[in-house]
């Protein structure tokens, strides 16, 4: 079991949590979400003596993805998504930047498949399809060390909206149930927004399950 511990930075007009997680003894670390303010997260790691070895998007909202292109020139990084994602990045509307009044469009040097299990950080991080708030919504689930980064999927108490483009409510609940509520009670859940959770507290007391 790798050594993980998690920097929580919450960025951009929707407080958005952009996490960094990083290995304590090879000071490896991962982006996941750069949602805003690029310089930031750089100082981040470089204040915690971090070398960052990839981005990963839980999906392509705007407010998720703002420091993307800035971050992947500050680290000289590749960044990753899930391959049902590339819609959404590549469009304005898509990724409502345009309703927010800052169109942009972003890209990824690698898409990545439901199920695909990447060796980083010292250790196992499997990537989970979970549609529903978008079509291409992905988390990051490190099993060994009991950590789920869950995007906009789940919430503490709450589910993420489906009324966005691709978004399928129904979808959402299924992909919440039959692939993150199976995971073990004790998983330290991540997400995009507010609050840390874990399973089991979301399966007894989330108003949606």
């Amino acid at each position: 079991m790798a050594k993980l511990f998690v920097i929580t930075n919450e960025l951009g007009d929707m407080g958005t949590n952009s996490y960094i997680v990083a290995n304590a003894d090879t000071r490896e670390a991962i982006v996941i979400d750069p949602a805003d303010e690029a310089d930031y997260i750089d100082k981040s790691l470089k204040s915690e003596n971090l070398k960052c070895v990839g981005i990963f998007l839980t999906h392509g909202h705007y407010d998720h993805i703002g420091a993307l292109e800035e971050l992947k020139t500050l680290t000289g990084v590749k960044s990753y998504a899930s391959e049902d994602e590339k819609e959404i990045l590549e469009s304005s509307r898509g990724n409502l930047s345009m309703m927010f009044g800052t169109p942009m469009t972003a890209g990824v040097e690698e898409y990545l498949k439901d199920g695909a299990e990447l060796k980083i950080l010292g250790t196992v991080m499997k990537c989970i399809a979970v549609p529903g708030h978008t079509k291409g919504g992905m988390c990051y689930y490190f099993s060994e060390e009991g950590l789920l980064f869950s995007g906009d999927t789940l919430f503490a108490s709450s589910i993420g909206r489906s009324d966005f483009p691709t978004g399928n409510g129904s979808l959402l609940i299924q992909s919440i149930q039959e692939k993150l509520l199976v995971l073990p009670d004790r998983t330290v859940v991540y997400p995009g927004h507010n609050n840390q959770t874990d399973i089991g507290r979301e399966k007894k007391y989330n108003p949606f399950f």
